[in-house]
């Protein structure tokens, strides 16, 4: 390059670029082996799935488009393609705005660096073992599962459990079913005449502690009589008769129904015994409702076809979200604290300081945090897989899964499953696109 050439690029603003002899033969040698190992892991396999989801299961047969009709009738791919939108719309929004909201309230705290670390340790952990912990805690029953020990725990602060769950009279005794779980006379009862209401099917851990029942005395003016357990350990019992030393059913409810009306009711008491009016109570049925028998309440089946997508996306944004929040911290970090400090001198509330100043500053910080969690989560395969358990495993399916499924599965069909792989890519390319346009974006400013 001449020196009127060298003066004139430096009069445009340009800059001088001497080329080095055989620079780009070195660069280009230097990047062969990066590209050929590009090739053989992207491309090949790439190019490999495009022609191959066009053949048939056996990979003999071409059959063209057929494979992907194939995956929009089947009700299992709709199903997956379904979910798949679930996670794309709600795991990546939900670890974004935790993120988003650990971040800042870790900075007003002292011990807000101990909060993100707590926070981001399930990072360190892998898929599969998330899973098979997130399986533990979501188990229904509440002596294993987490989840459904406090649900469980909550319920019964605020209600009463069944005395006797299970309980129930033998068949053709005085008690009979009359619906919904409740048990009622057969015939009327009269004043002056003691009812006998023998039960059996008591668990013995609802019996610490119970008293031996005792026979209800005659009154002329009450109705009376004694719930008690029907049965004599050690045997040698008598079926519908009080024998000594059976079991009192205390705490249980009583009704006298006329006319399907409760007109009146009382508990039994330590030894099995109750009292009713007898101008109220004479004539009518005694009923011990429903809610003397009632299972004890079990929780929530996190993992039935209703909920086990939600619950597994839940497993999700607890390994996540401290992903989203040290990329947002690192951000917020970044961000001018003139501006915040202006804005509350000018009198702007921390409401307004977050929502119109932090958010705005933080944007490209939360695209890049939900597009790398947008592009994550159209894979996501692990956790599906583990910790939906058989029967929901059908309700929780997602594209990943499918693929998986499909060319390894029982039914083998890797013309179907490649397919779906083909059209998997194919979701996440605009994601991407969006992604290194903003990137292209940055490098301009």
């Amino acid at each position: 390059m001449s020196a009127v050439q060298v003066s004139e690029v430096r009069r445009r603003g340009g800059r001088v670029r001497r080329r080095v002899p055989g620079s780009r033969r070195l660069a280009a040698g230097f990047l062969l082996p990066a590209l050929l190992l590009l090739g053989a892991l992207v491309v090949y396999p790439i190019a490999f799935s495009v022609r191959r989801s066009l053949f048939d299961a056996a990979g003999t047969g071409f059959v063209g488009l057929d494979n992907y009709g194939a995956m929009f009738s089947d009700d299992g791919i709709r199903t997956a393609l379904r979910n798949t939108v679930v996670w794309v719309v709600v795991a990546p929004a939900v670890s974004t705005v935790l993120g988003l909201v650990f971040a800042v309230l870790t900075e007003r705290i002292r011990w807000g660096t101990a909060f993100k670390l707590i926070v981001f340790m399930p990072m360190a952990i892998s898929m599969l073992a998330a899973g098979i912990i997130f399986r533990l805690v979501y188990d229904q029953d509440p002596q294993r599962g987490v989840a459904d020990a406090v649900w469980v725990a909550v319920h019964d602060t605020f209600a009463d459990p069944a005395p006797f769950p299970g309980a129930r009279p033998r068949p053709r005794a005085a008690l009979a079913p009359s619906g919904g779980g409740a048990f009622s006379t057969r015939a009327a009862v009269r004043a002056g005449s003691p009812v006998e209401l023998p039960l059996i099917a008591v668990r013995p851990d609802d019996l610490r502690g119970a008293r031996p029942a005792a026979e209800a005395a005659a009154r002329p003016g009450a109705v009376t009589g004694t719930v008690w357990l029907d049965f004599t350990r050690g045997g040698g019992g008598r079926p519908d008769v009080l024998d000594r030393g059976e079991k009192a059913l205390a705490g249980l409810r009583v009704e006298a129904v006329r006319g399907g009306r409760v007109v009146a009711s009382a508990t039994t008491a330590a030894d099995g015994t109750f009292a009713l009016p007898g101008d109220r109570a004479a004539g009518a049925r005694l009923r011990l409702p429903a809610a003397d028998f009632a299972e004890a309440y079990r929780g929530v089946d996190w993992l039935g076809p209703a909920l086990v997508t939600p619950a597994i996306i839940g497993s999700y944004v607890w390994m996540w979200a401290g992903f989203a929040m040290v990329l947002i911290a690192a951000g917020l970090a970044g961000v001018p604290r003139e501006l915040l400090e202006a804005a509350r001198v000018d009198g702007a509330g921390e409401w307004q300081v977050f929502r119109r100043i932090t958010v705005p500053l933080l944007a490209p910080v939360l695209v890049v945090v939900l597009v790398t969690l947008m592009i994550n989560v159209l894979k996501i395969f692990d956790l599906v897989y583990v910790i939906a358990p058989g029967s929901s495993l059908r309700s929780a399916n997602v594209l990943a899964l499918q693929l998986f499924r499909s060319s390894f599965g029982t039914d083998v069909d890797q013309g179907l499953g490649s397919a779906i792989a083909v059209f998997l890519l194919l979701l996440v390319l605009p994601v991407m696109y969006v992604n290194l346009r903003r990137i292209r974006k940055e490098r301009r400013r």
